[in-house]
């Protein structure tokens, strides 16, 4: 059988040479065709549908086919975006299509209008370009008679009414439209039409040639379509009867207001406390986590009598929900020169420390949404750590809250207790943030050192959620068991040892050390901080009492030795409320007090003057020692005992500082000639080090070059000069290593009146990073093995090696 014959089975046939076998054509269908792409639409046979003409290329397929034989290809492109450019951009299967008229439309384009005629498949594209040509072959529907396709038919015809009446867009006329079709081929071509949106979906039923699988297709698709019609029915359904509800109990419960004021009875406190607490819920302005949760509590309070235990729980949780400020936020002050100036007026001296804050100020300043670094301060008691952080809450224009952590062992204090618990309350981060009234305030987490921890659980470990940026966005505290936003918070930290904090926290904050004050600097804070506060809380002035200059100085000696200034604090309020009483008595009061007055009035110095400190003997030298209060001059002593063996320590001597000793002695011992030591006089001898300040543990690896020059003094009968201090590492072998804490120690040198110090070659670097006011009047000397520091202390030093008045 050859090509252009019609073949039997009625799937396809010659669009020239079938007119007789057509279905009810006028005229014969032409064997060549213009293409007109169709974009988002499919054709279908039989019906009409007008093509909007937008572009001068789709006017010209049109004029053509009307000049030509007056049929269209309408077939559909594959990709609605591209523009087609070959046979490989159009589905296969399309409809013949008659123009019947052309419209011109308001806006100035044009529409044409085109009835479907018959499907038909491209044969081949005759050409592409400018318009696309091709011949196509007709397809005849395939009759698949019997029960299956007409019980498919009834059922596509009545599923198709029922989502009429479900979807108001299609209205009656469809629903007319669809009860009037009577052959199963045009109902299902109608569908595809009218009621498909899927461009794949329309091109497959398009396809389908035989009539029974063409109907059950359209059927599943209709009827895939009125589930959803009848579910969206459904939710439509219940969301108006939930709307109902709510309107009907607003207008009782109005009604009931109404009905009570008239009847002039009081208001039921149970009512007054539920609308309170909604009233609270919509003001928080609550996250949606946290806005669920509250409304869940609210309508279980409701159905929860008011003698039951459990109503306090919930009306309890439900205060501290919407209490806490989840939306509410100051407003930061952001003036760096106001800053500078308010840390300028809280505290004197810290200059490296004030230019720190400012810098992470101005981060902040400049990058609004960068958590920034949590700071922690660290230093010696009294400094200034505390008053920093409020200093810095005021400059930003913040609220200010300060937790204490010292000696704080139960976990639950950090994220709160569970509400199972009697009398459960949240956490003390979130009780500071209730405080405050701001999501944004600077919480002073203090002596955060002094953790402890017990068989109630590890605070330190609750605090890596707090203190990390990338969690702490979502804070869970367990009685809320709510996410709360804590990054908007500024978190300081404050610190004694920094070696006592837990490694992974440390680890989560900048360390920024505030090292001790100089003698100059505690008297001016004393002249333009402490005594003016302390006249104004005594109720007297400064013609009542005032210090001068060379008294606080002598305060600052003979009374106090710290790192700080609350020493002197302490001795300045002593001597305020001494002029009080006086005031208060009707004596005279103290009024300028002179340097001869102070014994009186503070009683007899507790510490000795530098000069009182000079005296030694063979066998005793000053080392330097670094202490939580600063730094300090540590005295060494050693001694020969007549009469026994072995080595004797006493002075509360930790592990690490009892091996220095050993290992002093030892390598004394193994180069004996080349210090000038006589082992024969150690015969029958024990020796004895101790370590003044019995009462005071004493640890660590930097007292080791001060121990061997204890031991050759002794054994050589020669006297450690008396404006010498020493501190550095000694191993086995003689080398000296660098320790810590040299600005503290070179503070404690000056304090002291020292004039040289000696220290291992590598801390060079530590005192050139001090200011030049901390190092004048020092000379130091720096070491890299016992036998220089030996002949630094016991021979006349080479000039080469130090320089007096600057470091190094």
């Amino acid at each position: 059988m050859s090509a252009k014959q019609k073949r039997k089975g009625g799937i396809v046939v010659d669009g020239a040479e079938s007119a007789k076998a057509a279905l009810t054509l006028d005229e014969r269908l032409p064997g060549t065709l213009f293409v007109f792409p169709l974009r988002k639409s499919v054709p279908f046979p039989n019906l009409m549908m007008p093509v909007l003409l937008d572009t001068s290329e789709s006017k010209d397929i049109v004029a053509k086919a009307e000049a030509g034989n007056g049929h269209l290809l309408l077939l559909t492109v594959r990709d609605p975006e591209e523009k087609p450019s070959g046979p490989q951009d159009y589905y296969e299967v399309g409809v013949v299509a008659r123009i019947l008229k052309t419209l011109t439309l308001p806006d100035g384009n044009a529409s044409v209008m085109v009835q479907g005629r018959t499907r038909a498949r491209v044969r081949r594209f005759v050409r592409s370009r400018p318009n696309a040509v091709a011949r196509v072959d007709e397809l005849i529907d395939v009759p698949t008679p019997g029960p299956r396709t007409e019980a498919a038919f009834r059922q596509l015809r009545e599923a198709l009414r029922k989502v009429a009446g479900l979807q108001d867009n299609l209205g009656d006329d469809f629903a007319t439209a669809v009860l009037n079709i009577e052959t199963p081929e045009q109902l299902a071509d109608f569908t595809g039409a009218y009621f498909l949106k899927r461009t794949e979906d329309r091109q497959e039923l398009l396809e389908a040639i035989e009539i029974g699988p063409r109907v059950e297709k359209a059927l599943g698709f209709v009827l895939s379509e009125l589930e959803l019609a009848e579910l969206g029915q459904r939710i439509q359904a219940e969301i108006r009867s939930k709307v109902e509800k709510a309107q009907k109990e607003f207008f009782l419960r109005e009604q009931i207001k109404i009905i009570r004021r008239e009847l002039g009875e009081e208001v039921d406190a149970r009512e007054a406390e539920l609308d309170r607490l909604q009233q609270a819920i919509e003001a928080a302005g609550l996250p949606e986590v946290a806005d669920v949760r509250a409304r869940e509590e609210l309508k279980k309070l409701r159905t929860t009598p008011a003698e039951s235990p459990e109503y306090g729980v919930i009306r309890n949780y439900l205060d501290w929900l919407t209490g806490l400020p989840w939306s509410k936020a100051s407003q930061d002050v952001q003036d760096l020169k106001r800053a500078a100036a308010v840390l300028d007026e809280d505290h004197y001296g810290l200059e490296e420390i004030k230019d720190r804050i400012l810098e992470f100020l101005a981060v902040r300043k400049l990058k609004k949404e960068q958590a920034g670094s949590i700071l922690c301060f660290a230093g010696p008691p009294g400094v200034g750590k505390t008053s920093l952080g409020r200093s810095i809450a005021r400059a930003m224009g913040r609220e200010f809250w300060r937790f204490s952590l010292g000696g704080m062992r139960d976990e639950a204090e950090i994220k709160g207790h569970r509400r199972t618990y009697i009398g459960a309350m949240p956490g003390r981060i979130l009780q500071g943030m209730k405080a405050c009234g701001t999501n944004n305030p600077v919480i002073v987490l203090d002596e955060i050192d002094k953790l402890g921890q017990d068989f109630r659980g590890d605070p330190s470990s609750a605090l890596l959620e707090v203190l990390d940026p990338e969690q702490n966005h979502a804070f869970l505290d367990h009685y809320l068991d709510v996410p709360f936003d804590l990054s908007r918070v500024m978190f300081l930290a404050t610190a004694n040892v920094l070696p006592q904090i837990p490694a992974p926290l440390r680890d989560r904050m900048e360390v920024i050390e505030l090292p001790g004050y100089l003698v100059q600097e505690k008297v001016e804070i004393a002249r333009r901080h402490i005594l003016p506060k302390q006249l104004a809380r005594h109720g007297i002035d400064r013609r009542q009492l005032s210090l001068s200059v060379p008294t606080l100085r002598k305060i600052v000696h003979l009374y106090t030795r710290e790192a700080g200034v609350r020493g002197l604090e302490k001795s300045v309020v002593r001597l305020c409320r001494k002029a009080a009483s006086a005031v208060a008595q009707r004596r005279k009061p103290p009024g300028a007090v002179r340097l001869e007055d102070l014994e009186k009035l503070l009683g007899p110095p507790r510490y000795a003057s530098d000069t009182d400190r000079k005296v030694h003997v063979p066998g005793v030298v000053q080392g330097l020692a670094w202490t939580p209060h600063g730094g300090d001059v540590l005295y060494i002593e050693a001694a020969r005992v007549p009469g026994e063996k072995g080595l004797t320590l006493t002075g509360s001597l930790g592990d690490v500082m009892s091996e220095s000793v050993r290992i002093a002695l030892n390598f004394l011992k193994g180069h004996a000639e080349r210090f000038g030591l006589d082992l024969s006089r150690c015969e029958g001898c024990g020796f004895h080090v101790h370590f003044p300040a019995g009462a005071i543990p004493k640890d660590g690896p930097s007292a080791g070059i001060t121990i061997a020059t204890a031991l050759v003094s002794l054994l050589t009968d020669r006297r450690a000069p008396a404006d010498l201090a020493m501190t550095g590492e000694m191993t086995l072998v003689g080398e000296v290593l660098p320790i810590g804490g040299v600005r503290e120690k070179v503070l404690a040198a000056k304090r002291y009146g020292l004039k040289r110090v000696v220290l291992p070659s590598e801390n060079r670097r530590d005192v050139e990073e001090l200011k030049p006011d901390l190092v004048r009047g020092l000379s130091f000397t720096y070491v890299d093995r016992f036998e220089q520091v030996a002949d630094e202390v016991f021979k006349r030093p080479k000039r080469a090696a130090r320089r007096k008045g600057a470091p190094g």
